[in-house]
């Protein structure tokens, strides 16, 4: 039997693993080249995965909500059509019975130094526990009463790689399920012993009477979880500069109608802000860096990522990769292309890879500034707000006069480990500088 293994296929720059959310097949059903075979998440994007072959789907070496490394073998096809042989109890182990074999029975030892025991794939509660989760539990020692105790955030509770980690990083003081008096479970530090240990207590929200609970979809918890990762990594600091950006706004109305019909695209205000915060960025490189440990690693590209509201209300950055290689045509296409992907939903895990600075317009919401939030492992990100009318003072040949001029703020936070107040209030007003300087005049 001619059989063919699909892997999980690199997803990505710097993807190294997606979680399964859904089988789109069963195990015997046929399956043609280019199907769907499989659903995958990676940190912000959905996938379908196609079948890479033509045949019978024989083995699923991963179940849903396994975490799963890239260019790991996640299923099996038969090209010659043959069914998957069916087992009994005294044949070959289960797909999953294996992979235990394989990734967990052969560490015996924690890596805390502790004997554990055998963990099976099921607890006595009867919660699955995948081949990943007990491969965790066992090089840290964690016992099956300390799984059981644990409350997954997985689909029925299931304990997910997050929650183990979440575990360990506590020291062993995770959320757990409510356990009976006579039967306390005792949980296990494993940090050493020099190590403090940080108790993070949920605190108690009272739910009243007519209130309704939201449970957070999986996308709004991964948001939640970079935001708060995000403000404890980096300590944020944010710099404001009004910008007169009346030429910008008169220049636009010139052109608008013939950049759509020679284009074919509609020009905005946002690749006219990159267009100047690329210059910027060339003036002042070193906010398009990624802090490492004590290394500051300068960014050779520039690739502006844009903040961009989805269907669903949650938020996604996808990233103009080499911004500054591009004029303001070509990024006006990749605005508009990108922005079209994110509302149907069509993005790809490339497509959100590798930013090297943000843009947040929070104009867009009718809000003139804002206090954005450094999206890691970046060190700065940019908020433009709402073009208004205002009454300003002007110089003229004839004295100072007052007039009404289309100002905008522009906020800037950066993280003050690697960029100084003074870096971060010079580049945004070097932002500031070339959007006043703007040329009414510019052809196309």
């Amino acid at each position: 039997m001619a059989e063919i293994e699909i892997r999980l296929p690199k997803m990505g720059e710097s993807v190294t693993e997606a979680t399964i959310t859904n089988w789109l097949k069963e195990v015997g059903d046929t399956i043609e080249m280019d199907e769907p075979l499989v659903e995958v998440a990676t940190d912000k994007v959905d996938n379908e995965l196609p079948s890479e072959a033509e045949g019978v789907l024989v083995k699923r070496l991963f179940e849903k909500d396994d975490v799963v490394q890239v260019g790991d073998v996640i299923a099996v096809i038969s090209t010659d059509g043959e069914s998957a042989p069916e087992t009994s109890s005294g044949g070959s182990e289960p797909v999953a019975e294996q992979i235990v074999a394989e990734v967990a029975v052969a560490a015996p030892v924690a890596a805390n130094g502790a004997v554990t025991a055998e963990l099976s794939k099921s607890g006595p509660s009867g919660r699955f526990y995948s081949p990943l989760v007990r491969s965790i539990a066992k090089e840290e020692g964690i016992s099956m009463e300390q799984l059981e105790a644990l409350e997954g955030s997985g689909e029925n509770n299931r304990v997910t790689k997050k929650d183990m980690l979440n575990f360990i990083k506590n020291g062993g003081v995770a959320a757990v399920k409510s356990a009976p008096a006579t039967a306390p479970i005792e949980t296990k530090t494993t940090v050493p012993a020099t190590a403090p240990v940080a108790k993070v207590e949920t605190p108690n929200v009272p739910v009243h009477e007519g209130d309704e609970i939201i449970e957070m979809d999986r996308m709004r918890k991964l948001i939640a979880d970079h935001m708060v990762m995000s403000v404890q990594t980096s300590p944020h600091v944010t710099s404001y500069v009004e910008a007169d950006v009346t030429n910008i706004v008169m220049w636009r109305n010139k052109v608008k109608n013939d950049f759509l019909k020679n284009e074919g695209e509609k020009i905005t205000f946002t690749p006219i802000f990159m267009e100047a915060i690329i210059k910027a960025i060339k003036d002042f490189p070193m906010v398009n860096v990624s802090v490492s440990g004590n290394n500051i690693i300068k960014r050779k590209d520039i690739n502006i990522g844009m903040a961009t509201a989805l269907p669903s209300g949650n938020l996604i950055v996808p990233v103009i990769k080499q911004a500054d290689n591009l004029n303001l045509t070509g990024l006006t296409k990749q605005v508009n292309s990108l922005a079209n992907k994110a509302r149907n939903n069509k993005l790809n895990s490339d497509d959100i890879q590798g930013g090297t600075y943000t843009v947040t317009n929070v104009g867009t919401f009718g809000n003139v500034m804002g206090t954005p939030i450094i999206n890691q492992p970046q060190v700065a990100i940019m908020a433009v707000g709402a073009i208004r009318k205002v009454p300003a003072v002007i110089e003229t040949p004839q004295g100072d006069a007052i007039a009404i001029r289309h100002k905008m703020f522009l906020s800037h936070s950066y993280d003050h480990r690697v960029v100084d107040g003074a870096l971060g209030g010079m580049f945004v007003r070097r932002v500031a500088d070339y959007l006043e300087q703007f040329d009414i005049n510019r052809e196309l």
